[in-house]
């Protein structure tokens, strides 16, 4: 027995010490404690995951409403119009998403609008907040995450402007526009000593001018095919009336135009429009002046041909203009405004009490009070050619001839100068300007 008994006690201390030694419990019993909080990283990383795809969703969603406020057809509304629809793009499409929370107060749409020389630039700040719902976290507690986003968009756009209009239409309006046209009038006035205006008279017959039939020369010049100066700028006016609105809608801006003439008088064809099918027929109806004849405006009113009131134009039309605006169409602002000049810069009427002939805005600086006012003139010089036939040219005109291109171009605003020459084509030039004063500016961004 003795034999037996120590072998078998052996035996069993080892076995216990092996038992004793085996760590298979103690890693069930980790496990069983870890499960909890795995199983909640789990969840949450589910979770997270999710967040981040509608929150990837909500900032396109952004992207899109701040970007409808700023559409080519958006530009040509109010930053409030602007904004209500930009912040209704946002809250629709943001109510798309599942198992996102928002409330109207979590919504923000800041959209402002500010000048940049002649342009408007508009900015739009959207932002939101929201939270994601969860799936997993909400059984320990953690229901939703918190998401948050912001976008902005920029854009420039043309203002809305009003063009007004001061178009010359002394008698000297009424030269031929051609070199060929210049020849044809004086080969054919050889009694009158060779004579390239084209004068509109009531009563010739007082001036012997020895045309045909006791004609005028407006006349003579109708019967001749001569095309006048006053033609071109009537066509050219015209044209502009056609391509003005055209070029508002093309900007998604809107513009108004208004024209005036001036002679010996300050005459209005058209008040301040947006309808440019009137001031079309408006246009449609310039003419040179009509005189009794040579020296008289009626039989009664003789002044000696002086007709040519340029400065007081300039006077009177910066009544008529009011203050300009910076064109943004919010609430409040007005127009910018643009005034065009078209002639060929040659004064000739009464100042200080003596006639006065000369380049315009000589003897009152009316150009640049205009301009201080905010202001922008655009001016068309129609080269006032020399006529060596002409002795009424020659003696007064002739002298101050180096002189006129550089004054109206100092009349004009910076790079809004354009001058024709006989021959030229004054409809593509008065086009250019109006292109170039519009200062066209596109989407941006």
């Amino acid at each position: 027995m003795i034999r037996t008994t120590r072998p078998l006690r052996a035996w069993i201390n080892r076995r216990l010490r092996s038992f004793g030694a085996s760590r298979r419990g103690n890693v069930a019993v980790v496990v069983a404690v870890m499960l909890v909080p795995l199983m909640f990283a789990i969840g949450m990383t589910v979770d997270y995951t999710l967040a981040r795809r509608r929150q990837d969703q909500l900032n396109g969603i952004a992207d899109t409403a701040a970007l409808a406020a700023v559409t080519p057809t958006m530009m040509g509304k109010t930053t409030a119009v602007a904004q209500a629809a930009a912040l209704a793009v946002l809250q629709s499409q943001m109510s798309t998403v599942s198992n996102v929370a928002f409330t109207a107060s979590n919504l923000s749409v800041v959209v402002n609008d500010t000048t940049n020389g002649t342009n408007v630039v508009r900015n739009v700040t959207v932002s939101y907040t929201a939270s994601s719902t969860n799936v997993f976290s909400d059984l320990v507690g953690v229901s939703s995450l918190p998401l948050a986003g912001t976008s902005s968009a920029k854009s420039t756009i043309s203002p809305r402007i009003d063009f007004y209009l001061l178009l010359d239409t002394s008698p000297s309006m009424a030269i031929a526009a051609t070199t060929a046209g210049i020849n044809t009038m004086v080969a054919n006035t050889a009694s009158q000593g060779g004579c390239a205006f084209a004068c509109h008279e009531t009563h010739p017959s007082s001036d012997n001018l020895g045309n045909p039939g006791g004609e005028d020369n407006y006349a003579l010049a109708r019967n001749l095919n001569v095309t006048l100066r006053i033609d071109l700028v009537n066509s050219a006016v015209q044209d502009l009336m056609t391509a003005a609105p055209a070029t508002a809608t093309q900007n998604f801006t809107s513009y108004r135009a208004a024209i005036y003439t001036i002679d010996y008088n300050f005459t209005t064809l058209a008040t301040l429009t947006s309808n440019f099918s009137a001031a079309k027929t408006a246009a449609g109806t310039l003419q040179a002046v009509t005189v009794y004849n040579n020296n008289c405006l009626t039989s009664s009113n003789c002044n000696s041909d002086e007709d040519s009131y340029l400065d007081m134009g300039l006077s009177s039309i910066n009544s008529v203009m009011p203050n300009p605006g910076q064109g943004t169409g919010n609430a409040g602002d007005t127009p910018q405004e643009v005034l065009f000049i078209v002639t060929d810069g040659v004064e000739d009427y009464v100042y200080g009490g003596s006639r006065n002939y000369g380049p315009i805005n000589v003897n009152a600086n009316w150009c640049q009070t205009i301009k201080n006012r905010g202001i922008r003139i655009a001016f068309l010089y129609l080269t006032y050619n020399p006529l060596p036939t002409n002795g009424w040219y020659n003696t007064y005109i002739a002298p101050i001839q180096p002189t006129i291109a550089t004054t109206a171009q100092n009349c004009a605003s910076a790079g809004l100068f354009f001058q024709v020459n006989t021959d030229g084509d004054v409809s593509s030039a008065l086009n250019a300007l109006f292109q170039k004063a519009v200062a066209t500016a596109y989407l941006t961004s």
